[in-house]
């Protein structure tokens, strides 16, 4: 019987890589090309690029927002968390108002204190952003950090059987003013709104269980939702980003809008 023709027998080479003795070869690039680098790459923004070796901080010890931060090319932040406390009126401000002039006093005490003691051989800050983070109840009681083991079963107990409540999150920019303008230094500001749904069969089980592993006791409402207390919630409204603690994009508008665009709508800033 004739057979179909066959081809030239394999090479040593090929037969070694077919049995996982020798490591496959890569493709060739297209077009005879270079192979493409490897990323990510800070992003090449006009006003990320005008930072670039300059001071810039973070007026927070939070180690997500300095993550979250470090995405977009910042990853030299400085770290000053504010010392000022935080003893505003929840009652007569409100979650909204509360959140934002917390961290408009945080971002001020923090700015301030460095052009006080700026020396010669340290820059002033090119800019500040401080930032606060509040969870919110239907009731509209306003939750924070847990003070202790108890109050953080309590507080996830009935986050769980309100089912939906709120984050909020306010950023404060603040940059030195091109006019020198008093203050002197640029002030922008947002509060950005996430609506989270716990899972309505979580067992107080897995609410203690959680608790114990001490993951959201610097968090606000206890839990966190970039880790495991993402097996708490359901699902959520908005940018996940805002309940971890920084708007991504919100805060790369604002920082624009505090560097480059002072003064842009014609209004006098505070």
């Amino acid at each position: 019987m004739v057979g179909q023709p066959q081809g030239p027998p394999p090479t040593y080479e090929a037969t070694a890589i077919e049995h996982g003795l020798l490591p496959k070869k890569s493709a060739p690039p297209p077009s005879g090309g270079k192979p493409m680098p490897r990323g990510p790459f800070p992003l090449d923004l006009p006003v990320l690029n005008e930072l670039r070796g300059k001071r810039v901080i973070l007026a927070s010890a939070s180690p997500r927002r300095k993550q979250i931060l470090s995405t977009i090319g910042l990853p030299n932040l400085e770290i000053i968390p504010s010392t000022k406390p935080e003893n505003l009126s929840k009652e007569e401000l409100g979650p909204f108002d509360y959140v934002l002039q917390t961290a408009i006093q945080k971002g001020i005490d923090v700015y301030t204190k460095c052009i006080e003691t700026s020396l010669a051989s340290i820059p002033d800050p090119a800019l500040v952003l401080s930032a606060d983070t509040v969870v919110v109840t239907n009731a509209g009681q306003i939750l924070e950090k847990p003070h202790n083991e108890k109050d953080h079963i309590r507080m996830l107990k009935m986050l769980r059987d309100q089912r939906v409540h709120k984050c909020y999150t306010a950023v404060v920019a603040l940059a030195p003013r091109d006019d020198a303008r008093y203050p002197g230094y640029n002030t922008e500001t947002t509060v950005e709104e996430t609506k989270v749904i716990f899972a309505a069969d979580v067992s107080d089980e897995l609410i203690e269980a959680y608790v114990k592993t001490r993951e959201g006791v610097d968090k606000a409402g206890g839990y966190g939702l970039q880790g495991m207390g993402s097996l708490l919630v359901e699902r959520i409204e908005g940018a996940a980003d805002n309940v971890v603690g920084l708007p991504l994009r919100a805060t790369l508008g604002l920082i624009e809008r505090a560097v480059l665009n002072q003064g842009s709508d014609g209004e006098d800033d505070e």
